[in-house]
Formats: structure tokens, C-alpha cells, sequence
């Protein structure tokens, strides 16, 4: 059985009904900083939300333990629901109606009238699509967030982080928290409703801004933030690998020529949009004379705004990465260590096995008060 760490949320109890990628990854937050969660998933499926992706070990499922459920079952479902009239919150991530057919929705529990219920869909509980299938790739292309993504030529996916876990988890778990001091205030829980495709388009925020300011063009490749200038943009060094480049402010930019070795006025004006060619094409063959590695002891620790692409396992034993504790090995497998960093109370990642299963009774007796 898994023991809840003594964090900020210690002594919150959340029902986790098992679903993909953004329920698990919310979950995961709660966890990390003290939650106390029972995940309630299907019979056989081995507990784990991700399963049909084929991931093993998955950092995202840590901190919970797991209760198989029929919930098509009476006695299961009596089971699921004596948990749910306990819980401060649930999360779950069906389409709309389902919880409702299977008589777990959010009016089903006047016994428990603080409930948080947490609802996360791709195209949220309402609206002309919210009985359609999607995955992450289509909610931040609707979204307007994949159109604005890419080179000239075409969109470049961004992973999963900007629907998945930016617009769906990362507001899931803002609107459940907002719930939750609603209901501390007022013991009056409330449904939360977090479409992915409304997150999306909250992070868009400041492109909207831009654009009605006249500072954005729809056209991919135009803009400061999507490559669209010389000195915020992605070059290949020599040898191979790539550095990043930001320097806005004028006094960055001053460095960054500096260190890589250009004269003051050496360079175009980049305020002249028709000399950006020129000054791309002089920024990257001065990149292409030397290493990545060569590169990255130039810059480390100036205010020049570059630094080295890494690959996902060489970002793991960055040095800033290792000082920080970005990452830890929990269980033999390396991953994000819990944020943000509190000074009182740290989140921390629960001891156990990462998904513990347990019994009924266990379930029953631990929220038995």
C-alpha cells in the first residue's frame, strides 16, 4: 500500500477513475505534493492508465494505489461509490455521459455535497464535438496552437505538451485546486469542466494579444516566438547538434554577437526585416565553425540567451539539471522529480511500488472515517 508523502496536500483524498495521458498526469501532481489517491481501474487492465501505448513504468502513474473495479458490477459499483462519497475530489476522463450511465456522476453523491468532480475531455462536456474521438493532435490543431507551430513548409507537432499536459492537465489541476477553496469556503463541491481544447487556447493568450496588436501573422515562420527571426531561432553547429538563440533585448544581443565574434555593426540591422536572410545566413555559417561543445563554453554563463539543444537523456545530467534536482531515480527508473520546489513543504514521491494495487477491504477501511 502506498503512503501518501507529508506534503502540502497531505490528507486530500482523490478517486482516480483510469484514463489516458492528461487524468494520470494531474493525478500525478496531486500525488507528488501529498495526496492521497485510489485509482479505480478496470479489471485485468494492470492498473496502469497507459497501458494500451504500450508504456512501462510510466513516471506519471507514481504515487497512487490502484482498486480493479467492474463498474458494470453491482457490488463494484457500490464499492466505487462508497469511495467517491468520501473523497474530497475526483478526476475522470470519459466522454460525456458515461460517468452519468454508470450512475457515478456528479448528481449522484448529495451525500457528499464538498465533492470537487473533475471532468477532463479533449473537446469539453458540451459543443458540436464533445461526443468525438480525438487525441492530443487533433484538439492543438483545432486549437489554432499546431497551424502557428512549424516551419513554412508545415505544422511540427510539439508532443504531447501543449494539449495533453499544457492545456488539459495543467488547467485540470488549477480548476480542481480553484474548486477546492470554493468548497473549503462554502462546503459546496462544484464540477469542473477542462477541455483541452479550452486550455489550448487559454496558452494562446498572448499570440491573440500579439496579433491584435498587429505584431502576428498567421503565416508560420514570420513571427519573434516561432523561428520567423534570425535571433530567436534553432542552428546547426559543427559536427553536428544544435544551439538555441534568444537574445531580444538589445543589451543580450550586444553579447551574443561579442562572444561569437562579430565586430559592433559587423552584423546587418536586424530592426530591417529585408536583412534578416543576410543575418541568418552570417549567424549560421559563424555556428558552423565550431562544436556544440565549443559553443556551449563560450556561452555558459553569459547573458547572451544561447544555449545547447539537448536530447532528452542529456538534459537528465546537465549540470543545472543535477544541481536543481530536476530529476531523481525512483524505483530504478530515471524521471522528473516533483515541482515546483516548496520551502515548507516539499512534494516528494510516496514509497511503495509505483502502482500499488490493493484490496476492497484495504480501499474501504483507509477512508472509512
Amino acid at each position: 500500500m502506498t503512503t501518501s508523502p507529508q506534503g502540502p496536500l497531505a490528507g486530500l483524498r482523490i478517486v482516480e477513475i483510469s484514463g489516458l495521458g492528461p487524468t494520470p498526469f494531474t493525478v500525478q501532481l496531486f500525488a507528488d505534493m501529498g495526496a492521497e489517491v485510489i485509482r479505480i481501474a478496470r479489471p485485468n487492465s494492470g492498473g496502469a492508465a497507459n497501458h494500451v501505448l504500450g508504456i512501462a513504468n510510466d513516471p506519471i502513474e507514481r504515487g497512487r494505489d490502484v482498486l480493479e473495479l467492474d463498474l458494470k458490477a453491482t457490488e463494484d459499483l457500490a464499492i466505487a461509490r462508497r469511495l467517491i462519497a468520501k473523497a474530497d475530489a475526483l478526476v475522470e476522463g470519459m466522454r460525456p455521459g458515461v460517468m452519468e450511465r454508470l450512475g457515478l456522476g456528479p448528481a449522484d453523491f448529495p451525500e457528499n455535497p464538498r465533492l470537487v468532480y473533475g471532468r477532463m475531455t479533449g473537446w469539453g462536456q458540451s459543443g458540436p464535438l464533445a461526443q468525438t474521438a480525438g487525441h492530443d493532435i487533433n484538439f492543438v490543431a483545432l486549437s489554432g496552437a499546431l497551424g502557428a507551430i512549424g516551419t513554412p513548409e508545415t505544422p511540427v507537432i510539439p508532443l504531447n505538451l501543449v494539449g495533453d499536459f499544457g492545456g488539459g492537465s495543467m488547467w485540470l489541476a488549477f480548476g480542481i485546486m480553484a474548486a477546492l477553496w470554493h468548497a473549503k469556503a462554502t462546503g459546496q463541491g462544484q464540477v469542473v469542466d477542462a477541455a483541452i481544447t479550452d486550455g489550448i487556447a487559454g496558452l494562446l493568450g498572448m499570440v491573440h494579444g500579439l496579433a491584435a496588436s498587429g505584431l502576428w501573422s498567421d503565416r508560420r515562420g514570420e513571427n519573434l516566438l516561432d523561428g520567423g527571426v534570425p535571433y530567436y531561432g534553432v542552428y546547426p553547429c559543427k559536427a553536428g547538434g544544435h544551439f538555441a538563440i534568444g537574445p531580444i533585448e538589445e543589451k543580450f544581443w550586444a553579447e551574443f554577437q561579442h562572444l561569437m565574434g562579430f565586430a559592433p555593426g559587423e552584423l546587418p540591422d536586424r530592426a530591417d526585416r529585408t536583412l534578416w536572410p543576410e543575418l541568418r545566413a552570417r549567424i549560421g555559417a559563424r555556428f558552423l565553425e565550431k562544436s556544440r561543445a565549443e559553443w556551449e563554453a563560450i556561452f555558459e554563463g553569459t547573458d547572451a540567451c544561447a544555449t545547447p539543444v539537448l536530447t532528452v537523456s542529456e538534459a537528465v545530467s546537465h549540470p543545472h539539471n543535477v544541481a536543481r534536482g530536476a530529476y531523481l531515480r525512483h524505483e530504478g527508473i530515471v524521471q522528473p522529480a516533483p515541482a515546483p520546489k516548496l520551502s515548507r513543504t516539499p512534494g516528494a514521491i510516496g514509497p511503495g511500488s509505483t502502482l500499488a494495487r490493493i484490496g476492497r477491504e484495504d480501499a474501504l477501511a483507509r477512508w472509512s472515517a
